[in-house]
This record gives C-alpha cells, structure tokens and sequence, in this order.
C-alpha cells in the first residue's frame, strides 16, 4: 500500500513505508491507506470511462491527452470537481486529475513529460493526513509528527494550503489582482570584500571593481526562482490575503517549471502563464557586494501576447516587461476600457520610463495609483527633484488618482484624497542584508491594503513595515510577510513611527 502512494508522490524518503505503518498500527491496523487506495481507483477508473477510456487498457499518455482535451472541449469541471486527491500511476508514471493542474496543463499545453502534479500531490498529502487525523483511534500530536518526518507535511503545503483557502472564497469576499509583467531566475553570487571593491568615476558614478584576467573566490551562491517586481508583487499580495494571478512569460526548461512550482506553493494562480515551447527562461546573475547588488542581465526574446483572464479582476499590477510588449500594452488598454471598474496600479519599470510620457500617456491616464521613486518621477515628468509636492502634482496631472514617491532613508510621500502625507522607514531591527525587492515590497503592501479596503494612511503605514523584512532576508520574497506577521510589527512600532500631513 505504502508503494503505491509512494509512486504517486514522488516521495523519496527512506523512512516513508516506515511511517505509513506507524500510522496504521496507531489505528489498530483498521486499513485506511487501504480504503484511500479504494477510493482513488474507484474515483479515477469512473473519470477515465466518462472520458472514454478502458482503465485496464490505457497507458497514462493517452489518459494524460484525454484530461487535456477534457479543457479545450469545456468538458472538465463537473467531471473533476470532486477529484483533488485522485492520481493514477502507470508505469511508476503519476498522473493527475487534478482540477487545476489539468487546466494548467492544458492552459501551458505542456507535454506528458512537462506536466504539472503538484496540486494533486500536495491534495494526496492532505487527504493522507485528514484521514488518519480523523480516525478515534489517533493522537494528533503524534499523527502530525510522524507525517512530517515520512514527507507528507512540508512547510510549502503550510503555505499552499493557506492560499488554498483563500482561492476557495468567493470574488466578492476577496478581492483579486492580475500582476503582469517579466519573470527571472536569480543566481545570487556573494563577492568576497577582499577580493572586489567599489570605485567612484569622476562624476561621482560607482563601479564594481575586480581584478581584470583573475580568478578572484567568492563566498557562496543561491539560486532564487519566480522574481521580479510582478511576481514578487504576486507573491506579496497572495500572502497579504489577495487572490492573485501572474501573466509572466516562461521557457519551457528546469528554470521555468521551477519557478511554476514555487508560484504555486505561494497560492499565485499560473494558468494564465504563457509558456514558451524550445525557449530559456530569463536568468539573471546578481554580483552581491555587502548588501548591495549588481545584475548581470539577459532578456530573452518572447511573443509577448496579451491572454484574457477567466475571471476580471480587481485590480491589474503593471510592472516591469520587455520592450517588446507594447502592443501587451495596447491589449491591456483595449481590455480595461471594457472592464472599467478594474482598477489599474503601475509601477513602472526600466522600459517604461525609456518609452516615455507621450508614449505611454493612456497608461498614466487609466492608472489609479502609480509609485516610483524620487529620481524617477523627476525622468518621468522632468522636473527636478527639489521638490517632492510638485512632481506629486506633475503624476497627478498625468492622470493617476494617487502618487506615491519613495525617498530613500528619508522614507515616502503619497498625495491622493486631496492630502499630501509623508511616512518614515519602519526602523531595520539589523543592518540590512539583501536590498533586492525592498521597492516591490512597498508598492505591492500599498496596492494590497487598498484592494482589501484600507484607508491610504493606514496603507502607508503597512509598506515600510514588508519593505523592512525583506531587506532582512536574501532575495525578493523570502521576507515578504503574512497579515498577522505586518500586523504584529505595526503593534510594536516606535512612537515617531506615524504618518504626518505636509
């Protein structure tokens, strides 16, 4: 029994069939892998033969290519609604009913050696464990500790779960973001300070400094997937409570399906995915020097074609995407003039302030909150940076409805609602570590409190607090926190933590 769920899994630790049998012998040996076992071949042969298939003489590619032309005929949901749990293994080669990882399957229109099980295994994992937590015979305490050791409770099902539940709430409850925009794989390279150092041109530029033809040791390297302001905005919202998808471009290599699997254990919805078939994923090489960073940059050439989501969200999160997407852009314009009340948060990245006011003048115009930074809003509408409250009045005249503008160490300012305030930093509990993200931190938290009804003050007072933790950590996400975790900060803010009308 225990090689069975074994082969659905993919779980290889040694200790699994040791500790599925503990947990038999806690019930008294009452055989509920054996009924779970039941369960699923009941539930998957009645599924193979709506779909047309003989169970006992199908293989699993023709099974997986009947799921998958199960979406494209719109012939799926009823059929599937009660499967989560349900894989089938043929051949030590697992395939999912899944709901969701049959639409994203489809949605990818990825090969059997391509496709997506996650969801249906962390749900197997799930069922496994509720099944015996609910037997009388069972001490939770000591359910829940042999399940962790044999592999059946990892701390990203915690996550996924937590998201889970907030997907299974409904559009009015929870409000919804599209996040769009470019996705990369960071490899972190920590430089060793003896070995590098910082130069200063004469126009007061930096630069990285190593010697030229050396083989100089550096220190370590960590491989961070799923970032970029879009989807570590993505990442924010989901664990601030927000039911959010990703429209992000991928190739089809071990990068992308890592970073497929890290979204998904954040609760971010990757249907709408655009998966590129014989492409690389965008991988970036960040030279770490203190807590500061070098990127080392290469876009690949995707077709940036605009996909409608299922559902019309909320709000749409625009940030950071290739040149080549303008006609996204113009897609994405055509799409909001359908949908007027989707409220639209920019934060502009690289190409954005390349292309322009004059290009990009309906974005600005449609925008309901826009946020950058001082030297940003100065390229963006050619002021100088002298004064905070004008180039506020500069964006607004643009369009957007609010301007945030961060200021460094000397914190932000927002002007909407007929107010212009200002809020310190969330004072760094240690010197910071990694500042990577500490931007799309901020500008998400804000978008995130508004969406689930907060005042701008009170959303002021909540983006310093990620911007902080995720300085803390390495990479974009790591520090990225829940509610109660921001909450809790905010309870334990200094006195001079406030937000001051200017």
């Amino acid at each position: 029994m225990a090689k069975f769920l074994q082969q659905l899994l993919k779980i290889n630790e040694p200790t699994f069939s040791v500790g599925m049998s503990q947990l038999e012998k806690a019930t008294g040996s009452s055989g509920v892998d054996t009924r779970l076992i039941a369960d699923i071949t009941h539930k998957a042969h009645d599924i193979m033969r709506h779909l047309g298939l003989d169970p006992a003489d199908s293989t699993g590619r023709e099974l997986y290519q009947a799921l998958v032309s199960s979406v494209k005929r719109g012939t799926f949901e009823k059929l599937l609604v009660n499967a989560d749990y349900v894989m089938m293994s043929f051949v030590g080669e697992p395939v999912s009913f899944n709901l969701i990882d049959v639409i994203e399957n489809a949605h990818h229109e990825l090969t059997f050696e391509q496709r997506i099980m996650s969801h249906g295994q962390r749900s197997l994992r799930g069922e496994i464990v509720q099944r015996y937590l609910q037997h009388s015979s069972v001490d939770e305490s000591v359910t829940l500790d042999v399940a962790s050791e044999t592999g059946l409770l990892p701390e990203t099902d915690k996550l996924y779960k937590e998201s889970e539940a907030i997907f299974k709430e409904s559009a009015s409850d929870t409000p919804s973001v599209l996040a769009i925009g470019d996705i990369f794989t960071d490899a972190f390279i920590k430089l060793r300070e003896d070995k590098a150092r910082i130069d200063t041109d004469p126009d007061g530029s930096k630069r990285l400094s190593m010697e030229f033809g050396s083989k100089p040791p550096y220190e370590q390297v960590d491989i961070v997937q799923a970032v970029g302001p879009s989807p570590n905005a993505a990442v924010s919202l989901s664990r601030l409570g927000l039911r959010v998808g990703l429209l992000a471009f991928l190739g089809d290599d071990q990068p992308g399906k890592d970073s497929l699997t890290k979204l998904q254990s954040e609760g971010v919805d990757t249907s709408i995915m655009s998966i590129k078939q014989g492409m690389k994923s965008n991988y970036y090489y960040v030279l770490r020097y203190g807590a500061d960073r070098t990127i080392l940059v290469k876009n690949e050439n995707y077709d940036y074609v605009w996909r409608e989501p299922r559902e019309v969200p909320d709000w749409i999160y625009l940030s950071l995407i290739s040149a080549a997407s303008w006609q996204l852009h113009e897609d994405l314009l055509t799409y909001l003039e359908a949908h007027p009340a989707t409220k639209l948060a920019f934060q502009p990245g690289t190409f954005h302030f390349e292309w322009g006011i004059d290009k990009l003048s309906r974005v600005y115009k449609r925008s309901y909150i826009v946020v950058m930074n001082r030297e940003e809003a100065a390229l963006v509408t050619g002021k100088t940076t002298e004064s905070v409250r004008d180039l506020a009045l500069a964006l607004h005249e643009l369009g957007p409805q609010i301007v945030v503008i961060t200021d460094g160490p000397a914190g932000s300012y927002v002007s909407g609602d007929y107010k212009f305030l200002s809020m310190p930093n969330y004072p760094d509990p240690a010197p910071p570590y990694d500042r990577t993200g500490a931007g799309d931190a901020f500008a998400s938290t804000i978008v995130a409190a508004l969406a689930l009804g907060e005042s701008l003050e009170t959303a002021m007072t909540w983006a310093p607090i990620n911007s902080m933790s995720v300085v803390q950590k390495l990479g974009a996400q790591a520090g990225l926190l829940n509610a109660t975790e921001l909450k809790s900060y905010l309870n334990k803010a200094p006195d001079d933590y406030k937000i001051k009308e200017l």
